[in-house]
């Protein structure tokens, strides 16, 4: 289906992963696709080199107004430049600024959404933004949390963690497919030959499996490990591929900063399976 294909999700949920995946299941490859590659096989909307390719124009020409205006012309032209789907990764919200929507509904031919426990997001957003735990968990829990611009990106829209997954997983009209971190971890095979099916793919158990190996995370810290990873903090500070396992949070957060993420957004963890059924938060 033409149009743009969004991999979308909260900061430190497993887009990355899913990009790797992606690139090693469509590319088939004898050996993993470098991690550097990414961008061949899945754009961003949050680089400003689209907009000043599409405008003609300079960064430093391009004032927030100018942006806004842009964002659905050159989603557009994100989904005109292939013939079939294109992949376009992003943390923003689904939702509006200023009035306009982040996510172009004409260019849109659906998404793909991976969840993670934000318990453990708190805890990886700390690490890689290098804060503390306790503004990692505020974070999370912020209703107007925005990542500001830096050099050749834009600001992207977060909101708290539980409006974010609600805005993609409560869209309208949106073909949606929904992934949990943990269960990309867990049960990979089921969970990315889940994948397939909604890609229309048929599902080819040698080349799932190969694509699994190739984008696992041992071989993505390797990698990141070896010859370093655009992605990453320029600073060299933190690892962009952490530790990757879900539940983390049990040695690294307080009680009390558990209650505060609970309280924030016990509701959408209960229905993506975050929380037990007496309202603990689960293993």
């Amino acid at each position: 289906m033409p149009g743009i294909l969004w991999l979308a999700s909260f900061p430190k949920s497993g887009n990355t992963w899913l990009r790797a995946y992606l690139a090693n299941l469509f590319s088939n490859p004898a050996r993993p696709v470098p991690i550097d590659e990414l961008p061949n096989y899945v754009l961003g909307d949050n680089f400003l080199v689209h907009y000043e390719q599409f405008s003609g124009r300079k960064e430093d020409q391009l004032s927030a107004e100018d942006i806004a205006r842009l964002r659905p012309q050159v989603h557009q032209w994100f989904a005109a430049s292939r013939r079939d789907t294109v992949l376009v990764k992003t943390h923003n919200a689904c939702a509006l600024a200023d009035g306009q929507p982040l996510i172009t509904p004409a260019a849109t031919a659906g998404a793909i959404y991976v969840v993670r426990n934000p318990l453990d997001v708190a805890v990886s957003f700390a690490s890689h933004y290098q804060v503390t735990i306790q503004r990692g968990v505020d974070l999370v829990c912020d209703e107007a949390h925005i990542l500001p611009s830096i050099p050749g990106q834009l600001e992207q829209v977060l909101l708290s963690w539980s409006s974010h997954v609600r805005s993609w997983t409560k869209a309208p009209d949106m073909r949606l497919h929904v992934m949990r971190y943990e269960d990309m971890a867990r049960a990979p095979y089921r969970t990315f030959a889940a994948l397939s099916g909604f890609l229309g793919l048929p599902e080819e158990r040698k080349r799932i499996k190969r694509a699994i190996r190739f984008s696992s995370f041992r071989e993505l810290k390797k990698q990141e490990r070896e010859t370093g990873f655009v992605e990453a903090r320029p600073d060299g500070k933190a690892k962009f591929f952490r530790e990757g396992k879900a539940g983390g949070w049990h040695t690294a957060l307080s009680e009390d900063q558990v209650r505060q993420i609970v309280e924030a957004h016990g509701e959408t963890m209960a229905e993506f399976g975050y929380l037990k059924a007496d309202g603990t938060p689960a293993d």
